[in-house]
C-alpha cells in the first residue's frame, strides 16, 4: 500500500525518487518537508508519498523510494512558468496562461486531460530541479553535501550519491496502445509520430522522426543503386553518374530535412519557444562565487584553467587516438596483404574465406575501440569541467565524431587514394558496413530484449509467490520496482552516432558499392522496431525533452555531405573515364577535378540559402502570432493606463 502524506486528495503518482539506502532520517525528512512546502515558502508544492513494501514485504528493499504527483491547479501553474505551448481554438499553437486557460482547444471542467503525462513529468522534474536551498549550509545529517543559498538541491544530491535516481513512471494502458500502433503490427506505414511525442516527447519525437525521414530518404538510393549493382557488377570505371547522383541527393535531402522538422516544431510547440535558462550541471564544481546574471551564489570556475585541461590533456589524448587507430588500420593492411598472397598462391575456397578474415576481424576491432574511446571521452569532458550541459554535450559530441570518423573511415581513403584499389575499397566496404550492422543489432536489440526477459520473468515469479491470484498485472509497488531496475534510456547519442556513421557509408563511397544504401534501408527499418521495443519495454521512461530540431547533429551530417562532395569528385576524378579525357597531363586533370569540386560546394551553399529552413506558411502563422502578442500588449498598457487616470480623477 502506499503511504499516505495526509493531504486527503486524489494522488496520482508521476514520478519516482530513490534515494541511497544510507540516507539520513533528517536527510529525508528535510528533502520531503522542501518538496511539500508552499512555493512562496521556497518549497516545489508537489505531493509526495513514500512506496510500500509491496508483496517483498519479507525481502531486504530499499525503503527509500518515494511517488511524487502534484495537484491539478500546481500542474496548470506549472505549465505557465514553463511557457509549455498548446493548441489554441484557432488552431495555433501558444503559450499556456491560466487566465485565458478556456480558450485552448481541449481545455474542458478543471482541466483534467489538458497536460499529457508526460508534460505532467516534465513539470514535477523542472519544479525538483528548481528546488534551491535557502540557509542550509549542507544537507541535514550529511556534512559532506555542501550547500548554500541558491544551490538546486536536487542537483547536489545527486552530484553526492544521496539521489541515486529520478525517473518518470510508464503508464501501462497508453503504453499498450503506443506499443501496437508502433512496431507490434508488422506493416508498411509511417510510425505515429504524435503518439511518440505525446508518451516520450518532443526530443524522441524528432529522432524517430529523422530516422523514417532518413530511410525514405535512402529509398532512390538503393533503387538507383540495386540495378546499378546488378548489371554493372565488374565495371568499376562506370560509377561516375551515380556519384554524381550522390551529390545531390545528399544535399537535398539534408535541406529538406530541416523543413520537415520545422513543420513538426511548429505542430508540436517548439518551434518558437523560448529556451529556458540553463543551470550548472550536477558534476560542475569550483570555488564559491556571484553569477551576475542570477544573482545567486555558486561554484565558479575559471575558463583559462577549462582552455588549459582541453588544448593541453584533451586535445593531445585525442590526437594520440587516432595515432592508435593509425597503427591498428596498418596492421590490418599487413593481415590484408598476407590472405591475399595466400589466395594468389593457392586459390582454393577456404583461402577465398579467409581473404574477407582480416576485414571482419578489423570491423569488430573497429566497434571495440570505438566504445573503448566513448568512455575516455566522457570521463575526458567530465574532468574538463564544463558549466552548463549543452557545452558537455558539445564538447563531447566533437569528440567522439572525430574519432568515429578516423576510426571507421581512414582505411577506406587509403584505400581509395593511395592504393586506388576500387576492387579492395568495394570489399572493404562491404565487410565493414555489414559487420558494424550485424554488431548493433545484436547489442541493441537482441542482448536488452533477452535481459529484460530474464528480469520480467523473475519479478513475475516473485509476485506470483505470494499471490493467491495468478493474474499478471503486477500491483504498484512492484511495477515501481520493476522499472526502477531497467536500464536508464541515456539519451539519442548513441543513436544519432550510428545514423551519422552510415550516413558516412553511404554517401561517401556508395559509388563503388551501390548496393550500400540498400543495407542502410534494410538495417534502418529493422533499427525502427528494435528502438521501438526497447523505449517501450527494456528502458526506463525518459523526460521529456522539448527540443526544438536534431541540435549539433545537424550541422555533423551538413559537415559529412560536404566531405562528401569532395570524395565523390575526387572518385570521379580517379575513373578511367575521366582520365582518358587528360591522357598526357595529371596536373590539368587535377585542376579540373578540384575546380568542379569548388564549384560543387559552391552550388551546395546557394541551394542552402535558397531553400528556407522554415516554410513560407509557418513563417506567415509565426509572425501572425508575433503581431498578435503585441497587439495585446499595446492593449493591456493602454487600459493600464486609462485605469491609472480614472483613479487619479
Amino acid at each position: 500500500m502506499l503511504q499516505d502524506d495526509g493531504g486527503g486528495s486524489a494522488f496520482a503518482p508521476l514520478v519516482v525518487l530513490e534515494l541511497a539506502p544510507d540516507t539520513k532520517e533528517e536527510a529525508v525528512a528535510w528533502l520531503l518537508s522542501r518538496i511539500r512546502d508552499p512555493q512562496h515558502s521556497g518549497g516545489a508544492e508537489l505531493l509526495v508519498r513514500q512506496l510500500g513494501p509491496g508483496v517483498e514485504a519479507g525481502e531486504k528493499t530499499n525503503p527509500n523510494v518515494f511517488l511524487v504527483g502534484a495537484s491539478r491547479r500546481r500542474l496548470l501553474s506549472g505549465a505557465e512558468d514553463l511557457g509549455l505551448f498548446k493548441e489554441y481554438s484557432d488552431g495555433s499553437m501558444r503559450g499556456f496562461t491560466c487566465a485565458n486557460k478556456l480558450n485552448f482547444k481541449g481545455f474542458t471542467g478543471d482541466g483534467d486531460d489538458f497536460l499529457s503525462m508526460a508534460e505532467c513529468q516534465y513539470i514535477i522534474k523542472h519544479e525538483l530541479d528548481t528546488l534551491r536551498a535557502k540557509e542550509e549550509t549542507h544537507v541535514p545529517g550529511h556534512s559532506q553535501a555542501k550547500l548554500y543559498p541558491g544551490k538546486s538541491i536536487v542537483r547536489r544530491l545527486q552530484s553526492k550519491g544521496i539521489l541515486v535516481q529520478m525517473f518518470p513512471l510508464h503508464e501501462k494502458e497508453e503504453l499498450k496502445r503506443l506499443s501496437f500502433s508502433w512496431y507490434k503490427k508488422v506493416k508498411l506505414a509511417f510510425q505515429p509520430l504524435d503518439d511518440i511525442r505525446h508518451y516520450y516527447g518532443e526530443g524522441l519525437g524528432l529522432y524517430f522522426g529523422f530516422l523514417e525521414y532518413f530511410t525514405l530518404a535512402l529509398v532512390p538510393m538503393a533503387l538507383v543503386g540495386l540495378p546499378y549493382y546488378l548489371f554493372d557488377w565488374e565495371d568499376y570505371d562506370k560509377y561516375v553518374v551515380f556519384a554524381a547522383f550522390n551529390l545531390v541527393w545528399c544535399t537535398i535531402i539534408l535541406e529538406l530535412w530541416k523543413q520537415f522538422s520545422a513543420s513538426l516544431a511548429f505542430r508540436w510547440g517548439t518551434l518558437s519557444r523560448k529556451r529556458a535558462f540553463e543551470e550548472p550541471r550536477p558534476g560542475f564544481h569550483g570555488v564559491l562565487g556571484f553569477n551576475p546574471v542570477t544573482g545567486r551564489e555558486e561554484p565558479v570556475y575559471p575558463a583559462a584553467k577549462r582552455h588549459v585541461r582541453i588544448y593541453l590533456v584533451s586535445v593531445p589524448f585525442v590526437l594520440l587516438c587516432l595515432y592508435l587507430s593509425l597503427h591498428v588500420m596498418m596492421i590490418y593492411f599487413q593481415m590484408e596483404g598476407w590472405a591475399l598472397t595466400l589466395h594468389d598462391q593457392d586459390p582454393t575456397f577456404w583461402t577465398g574465406v579467409l581473404v574477407f578474415v582480416p576485414s571482419v576481424i578489423y570491423a569488430v576491432v573497429i566497434e571495440i575501440m570505438n566504445l573503448i574511446y566513448r568512455y575516455a571521452a566522457e570521463f575526458l569532458t567530465e574532468w574538463e569541467n564544463h558549466r552548463l550541459e549543452s557545452s558537455y554535450q558539445n564538447h563531447l559530441v566533437l569528440k567522439v565524431l572525430v574519432f568515429n570518423f578516423f576510426n571507421c573511415f581512414a582505411s577506406l581513403f587509403y584505400i581509395a587514394f593511395v592504393m586506388q584499389d576500387m576492387v579492395l575499397l568495394r570489399q572493404s566496404l562491404a565487410t565493414l558496413l555489414i559487420t558494424s550492422q550485424i554488431l548493433n543489432q545484436v547489442m541493441e536489440a537482441f542482448l536488452p530484449y533477452w535481459l529484460q526477459r530474464r528480469r520480467n520473468k523473475k519479478m513475475i515469479r516473485r509476485v506470483q509467490k505470494r499471490r493467491t491470484l495468478g493474474e499478471q498485472e503486477l500491483p504498484l509497488e512492484e511495477q515501481v520496482r520493476l522499472e526502477a531496475d531497467m536500464s536508464t534510456y541515456l539519451g539519442t547519442f548513441d543513436d544519432y552516432l550510428e545514423l551519422f556513421l552510415l550516413f558516412g557509408y553511404v554517401s561517401l563511397f556508395s559509388c563503388v558499392y551501390p548496393l550500400a544504401a540498400v543495407l542502410v534501408v534494410l538495417n534502418n527499418v529493422t533499427e525502427v522496431y528494435s528502438d521501438a521495443f526497447k523505449m517501450c519495454h527494456v528502458f526506463k521512461r525518459p523526460f521529456s525533452d522539448p527540443a526544438a530540431n536534431i541540435g549539433v547533429w545537424q550541422l555533423a551530417f551538413e559537415a559529412m555531405s560536404v566531405i562528401a562532395v569532395v570524395t565523390n569528385c575526387a572518385l570521379i576524378g580517379m575513373s578511367p573515364q575521366v582520365k582518358a579525357y587528360f591522357p598526357e597531363s595529371d596536373t590539368q586533370l587535377i585542376l579540373w577535378t578540384v575546380a568542379i569540386e569548388h564549384f560543387l560546394l559552391a552550388v551546395k551553399f546557394i541551394l542552402t540559402f535558397l531553400i528556407p529552413d522554415v516554410p513560407k506558411h509557418i513563417r506567415i502563422k509565426l509572425a501572425r502570432l508575433e503581431f498578435e502578442s503585441l497587439e495585446a500588449l499595446k492593449r493591456k498598457k493602454m487600459l493600464e493606463a486609462s485605469e491609472l487616470r480614472k483613479g487619479g480623477q
